[in-house]
């Protein structure tokens, strides 16, 4: 059974958490760095937006600052999403190209089974809903989104252990007259959290653990606790000043 590298769990800057995904994936194709599974949580909250998206168009600025939430792009394509320090968790899975099916779709259907599995082993009786979601109930409970980039492939995605529904359409650019108490019950038919799920809130390594044994299951994989290298770090560092760029934030 391969080893593959699990990272302790981490509380860091959206800038940095890009950085960090985007490192790992540039070392990984080169051969410098393991495949590699992370967890971390975001501080301050963010909204992170697709590669491919318009600030402009997707987040309020305002309310962004009113509340302190940062803003960032990721590398990865998708949907503006909002990622709530004290209600996600957030997973990155960075792997040899060769390591999954070719087929982006079965990619995301084996990399979500981890998570799949990892809800399991919290209770919940979860499935995949194509073509990047997990669902319990019928209701979302988990995002990826998914890039791949010289020769390696990148995946990332929320786990929603509780997060502020309300706040996060006030940073989204909804219409003000949806963002109502009729609007946001509907979205709670439509979205749902291990908190709502479980009818208590699990911690935050709890969760970790077993979303890390899931993908265990889920790859056939062995995990060993590692931490960043120190070449890792460096490169990091070295592309957190792109992501905080007004340029990289403004670029479509």
């Amino acid at each position: 059974m391969e080893g593959w590298r699990v990272i302790p769990l981490r509380i860091d800057d959206p800038f940095c958490s890009m950085a960090i995904d985007e490192a790992i994936l540039k070392l990984n194709s080169e051969g410098k760095s393991p495949n590699t599974l992370r967890f971390w949580r975001w501080q301050p909250s963010a909204v992170s937006l697709g590669y491919f998206q318009s600030m402009d168009r997707e987040v309020d600025l305002q309310a962004a600052d009113k509340y302190g939430v940062a803003v960032v792009r990721r590398l990865s394509g998708g949907g503006a999403v909002f990622h709530d320090y004290n209600g996600e968790l957030t997973y990155s899975l960075v792997c040899r190209q060769d390591e999954l099916p070719r087929d982006i779709m079965e990619s995301f259907r084996v990399i979500c089974g981890g998570l799949i599995n990892g809800f399991e082993r919290l209770g919940l009786k979860a499935c995949f809903a194509p073509l990047n979601d997990v669902e319990v109930g019928g209701k979302k409970i988990s995002g990826s989104a998914q890039t791949r980039k010289w020769g390696s492939v990148l995946q990332h995605g929320t786990i929603l252990v509780d997060p502020n529904i309300r706040l996060m359409f006030e940073l989204l650019k909804v219409s003000p007259a949806k963002i109502s108490d009729k609007f946001i019950a509907s979205v709670y038919e439509r979205v749902t959290s291990l908190t709502r799920e479980l009818n208590k809130r699990p911690s935050f390594d709890e969760v970790r653990d077993a979303m890390c044994a899931g993908f265990a299951d889920s790859l056939g994989v062995r995990f060993e606790e590692g931490n960043l290298t120190a070449e890792e770090i460096k490169l990091a560092q070295e592309l957190k000043a792109k992501y905080a760029s007004s340029e990289w934030l403004n670029k479509r």
